[in-house]
């Protein structure tokens, strides 16, 4: 188990992206030492950076709103794929790392993350064997995956059984949607299921039921919450009918659920459960720390609205991931051309934002971005923004972007800058995708 040693001392040099060209090696630890300021130009851009204090601000949010609602998280690891914060996580309380790969659970498990919930189906010769092998060999590895299917259940069974595991594979019994991804759809499938768990002991246990609804996008935003909202009690319904047919292995029922954008619903009906077992209702968010300029804002902004509890918590999640690039071209009277593309920013779930802009020599401190600009459109190194024919942007302006689905942009950087709110450097993550 190496904690986080082996990223502090990560050897960085100019090859890195979003570290100065001719730099030599030093490590990551060190990276706030070198006195480095986006704003004066210390460093190349496009340059991705996360702000320090929204990060403190959004963590301090969750608890307390986690708190409120007596429940407990698990963080989807997926959206950064950084130890770094995932520990950060964990100090501040959450009950484990969810993931959805093999390989990130090596990614958690070296970095000393002990307790971790496959939120996927693990199928495969090498990856049950891999599974298998740490639960064996590690007895502190507290490890969940999912079922949804009787043939799942044999397979992992087969396997467990065959490697003569001394203690059973956890499972979450998932439920899923019509025209979804995974998860049983109906009733009879999810109880044939749960029922094949429990007839697998003791090399299988059951210990709760799962689900994921941030894919149920139907229609305007109150059909999109009745139809979230029919699901979750759906999987109340498989939960409580295994319930009664007591088929759950000994522990606290787990109930879990929860991207990043419905979380309040999965709090409010999982909490109303009613089990006749001890109840671990579960959320799984994982872009809560970083939040969004333009998707989850949005989200959020529905969600306060559905619960007073979290608008009463004040100010909301902030935006604490910015990519920063540089004016390169006005080739036309409406429309600018940035430093930054497809490598370097998410737009599955909409275009970056343009939210400051900063003249060096000029301003002493980054301004609101000029009204009317869009970027629409963006090519691998180069986003297409249009902007009113007398916006003031000319070429060698830095301008700072927020972001749309924060997994799709922290994929794109190998390292990401951590900034005070003056835009010095005062530490680093490091990401592993």
């Amino acid at each position: 188990m190496s904690g986080l040693a082996d990223i502090d001392g990560l050897s960085l040099d100019g090859l890195t992206k979003g570290i100065p060209n001719g730099t030599a090696p030093f490590p990551l630890t060190d990276i706030g030492s070198r006195n480095w300021n986006l704003l004066r130009e210390d460093l190349p851009l496009p340059l991705a950076v996360l702000k320090q204090s929204a990060l403190d601000h959004n963590s301090r949010w969750m608890q307390r709103y986690l708190d409120l609602s007596g429940v407990r998280i698990a963080p989807h690891g997926k959206t950064s794929m950084s130890p770094q914060l995932f520990r950060r996580q964990l100090d501040d309380g959450a009950w484990a790392m969810t993931v959805a790969t093999v390989q990130q659970i090596e990614v958690a498990l070296r970095h000393g993350i002990k307790r971790i919930v496959l939120a996927n189906q693990l199928v495969g010769r090498q990856a049950i064997r891999y599974v298998l092998d740490r639960l064996r060999a590690d007895p502190d590895f507290d490890f969940y995956c999912l079922v949804d299917s009787v043939a799942g259940v044999e397979m992992l069974h087969a396997a467990a059984r065959a490697e003569a595991l001394d203690r059973p594979l956890q499972v979450l019994l998932e439920g899923g949607i019509a025209g979804g991804r995974t998860g049983a759809r109906d009733l009879d499938t999810a109880m044939a299921t749960a029922r094949a768990v429990a007839a697998a002991a003791p090399y299988l246990a059951l210990r709760g039921v799962e689900g994921f609804e941030g894919l149920i996008m139907a229609g305007p935003e109150e059909t999109q919450a009745d139809a979230v909202g029919g699901f979750l009690d759906f999987l109340v319904e498989i939960a409580r009918a295994c319930d009664r047919e007591a088929l759950y292995a000994d522990g606290p029922v787990i109930l879990s659920a929860g991207g990043s954008a419905f979380y309040d619903l999965v709090i409010g009906r999982f909490n109303a459960a009613d089990l006749s077992r001890e109840t671990l209702v579960l959320t799984r968010s994982g872009c809560y720390l970083t939040h969004d300029s333009a998707m989850y804002r949005n989200f959020f902004a529905a969600l306060k609205q559905r619960a007073p509890e979290a608008a009463a918590l004040g100010e909301g999640l902030r935006a604490a991931l910015e990519v920063w690039a540089y004016v390169q071209s006005r080739p036309e009277p409406g429309k600018a051309i940035l430093t930054m593309g497809r490598r370097d920013t998410s737009d599955d779930s909409g275009q970056p934002v343009p939210l400051l802009w900063y003249r060096p020599g000029q301003h002493d401190r980054p301004v609101a971005a000029p009204g009317g600009a869009q970027v629409v459109g963006m090519n691998d190194q180069h986003a297409h923004m249009t902007v009113p024919a007398d916006a003031p942007f000319r070429v060698g302006d830095m301008v700072g972007f927020g972001i749309s689905h924060p997994c799709t942009t922290f994929d794109k950087w190998d390292l990401i800058a951590v900034v005070d709110d003056d835009y010095n450097v005062v530490s680093a993550i490091k990401t592993f995708f």
